[in-house]
């Protein structure tokens, strides 16, 4: 048989094969009265509640839905099985780099990328947070665990704040002479008799009274002032120390507050490597320092083997219990420059902004003055995320579909 003859033979074959299958299947039985039509959804492999009946991209994380096969008796037999949920309607599109640019109708922008479609959902009017720029929202468990969203609940705890500061090993010329100066005022007019003429003793007082504002102006308290006036210590520890020396610490205005006569304070040396000296808060300064913004806080350290000389340098550990405050975690609040915020959680995945007023930093945690109670619970990771998709919202909720594209 030549090659052109076996080519016509399997010509007529194909032929006859296919007329005699276009005529069983126009005898057969309507497939789906029998049940057994195969019905294709396509759904979405990371949001399972998301179903419908034609290809497209899920409403939620915008990835590709997944073709599924199933027939009706499968979805009949499977009650666990998803419906088919209508297509969310788009109510408008936006800008891809810019959510404030949005659209009534599929537009590109400058280079040539494909604006975005908001769903009804996700495009939502968002109601007011109080927190300007920013809108409550929702997001679903699959999308908190993406993005790694924890928790953290609002308690009351005892904190206390550590001040750290800079500080040297007295010496004081200057101080030393104004004590020097006070004592032999207070001697002058001491010696004055009964007898003294008033000019004298009206000199007097005033040299007094010079020198003890002086003392003021150092930091002395008018109790260490009036210690001095009796002779209690020598001075010269200023200048040459023996078994005690004067230490000053530098310590940041904000911090000037805490810092008060009596708390102890820690005092550790590159000098002495390992060892700790222990002091009490004798004064601190009424004058702040305007080049360090800094005020000068004075203690007394015991030193019998004179470790410690004059000009060296230390620093310095103060501890200031604050009592039981409402605390929130220090990772939990975002600073915007004009507001201090943090989400809370409502229900099951809802996030609110709320503005809150703050206090001292301490262990971790913000002083909470207001904005928050105890037993809130609050977004402590994936902050800026959350952040993000708040701002987002809000720029929906503020421009209309009607608005269009640049």
């Amino acid at each position: 048989m030549s090659k052109r003859a076996l080519l016509t033979v399997l010509a007529l074959v194909a032929v006859a094969g296919g007329a005699y299958r276009l005529g069983a299947f126009r005898d057969a039985p309507d497939a789906r009265d029998a049940g057994t039509e195969a019905k294709v959804v396509y759904q979405c492999s990371m949001h399972p509640q998301i179903v419908q009946d034609h290809p497209g991209n899920c409403p939620i994380c915008g990835m590709a839905l997944q073709r599924v096969d199933l027939s009706e008796h499968e979805r009949a037999a499977a009650p666990d099985a998803p419906a088919a949920a209508p297509e969310p309607r788009i109510k408008f599109y936006r800008h891809p780099m810019r959510p404030e640019i949005v659209s009534d109708h599929p537009a590109k922008d400058e280079m040539g990328m494909d604006y975005l479609p908001v769903y009804e959902e996700a495009g939502a009017a968002a109601a007011d947070a109080g927190v300007p720029g920013h809108a409550p929202f929702t997001l679903s468990r699959e999308r908190q665990q993406l993005i790694g969203v924890t928790r953290g609940r609002i308690t009351v705890r005892p904190l206390a704040v550590e001040v750290r500061a800079v500080g040297r090993i007295a010496y004081d010329p200057v101080l030393y002479r104004a004590i020097v100066e006070y004592r032999e005022a207070v001697r002058s007019r001491a010696s004055f008799g009964a007898n003294a003429r008033s000019e004298a003793r009206t000199g007097g007082d005033a040299l007094v009274r010079g020198a003890y504002l002086r003392l003021l102006q150092q930091g002395l308290s008018e109790e260490q002032i009036r210690a001095l006036a009796r002779a209690d210590h020598d001075p010269i520890e200023l200048l040459l120390p023996s078994d005690s020396v004067w230490v000053y610490a530098q310590v940041y205005e904000y911090e000037v507050p805490l810092v008060r006569p009596g708390q102890e304070m820690t005092v550790t040396a590159p000098s002495q490597p390992g060892r700790e000296f222990h002091a009490t808060i004798a004064a601190v300064d009424a004058i702040l320092d305007p080049a360090t913004r800094t005020v000068r806080v004075r203690g007394r350290v015991s030193t019998p083997a004179r470790e410690l000389r004059p000009e060296s340098f230390v620093q310095v550990r103060i501890v200031i219990p604050l009592g039981d405050r409402l605390a929130v975690p220090t990772e939990a609040v975002l600073d915007t420059g004009d507001h201090q915020i943090v989400f809370v959680v409502r229900g099951e995945g809802q996030f609110e902004p709320r503005s809150v007023t703050l206090g001292r930093s301490a262990q971790g945690y913000y002083e909470v003055l207001a904005g928050l109670a105890d037993g809130d619970e609050v977004v402590t990771s994936a902050n800026f995320l959350i952040d993000s998709e708040s701002r987002f919202r809000a720029a929906l909720a503020a421009f209309k579909p009607a608005t269009s594209a640049h």
